[in-house]
């Protein structure tokens, strides 16, 4: 996995504001990772959590096996198939989803060299 400092501002911010939301996103993380794990190819990875954006950049959300109500919250990520790396860009609610969705697709034309989702 490849962090970035744009997530771990987010991910401190959540972690005080909205830590179950946090919780529910990092949770469905772990899920994809095992996911992906057990796949020949990224891109065949199917679950109800995940969206796909533009430019290959998929959002994971809060949904799961909870049975509260959390806030509506996106973490974005970037699997890159030839170096088996997946990128954690960054995590918002659906009031900031164009800015944060702008963020990670920025990150995304940044990385070099120009990577295939």
């Amino acid at each position: 996995m490849q962090i970035t400092p744009d997530f771990d501002r987010a991910k401190r911010q959540y972690d005080k504001k909205r830590p179950d939301e946090l919780a529910a996103v990092l949770r469905n993380l772990a899920r994809l990772l095992e996911l992906l794990n057990a796949l020949p190819h990224c891109r065949a990875a199917q679950a109800g959590f995940l969206h796909h954006e533009p430019a290959g950049i998929w959002a994971l959300d809060q949904k799961g096996p909870s049975r509260t109500k959390l806030q509506e919250t996106r973490l974005y990520v970037f699997p890159v198939e030839e170096n088996q790396t997946l990128h954690i860009i960054t995590v918002g609610n659906k009031n900031s989803q164009a800015a944060e969705l702008r963020c990670a697709i920025d990150y995304v034309q940044s990385l070099e060299p120009p990577l295939q989702p």
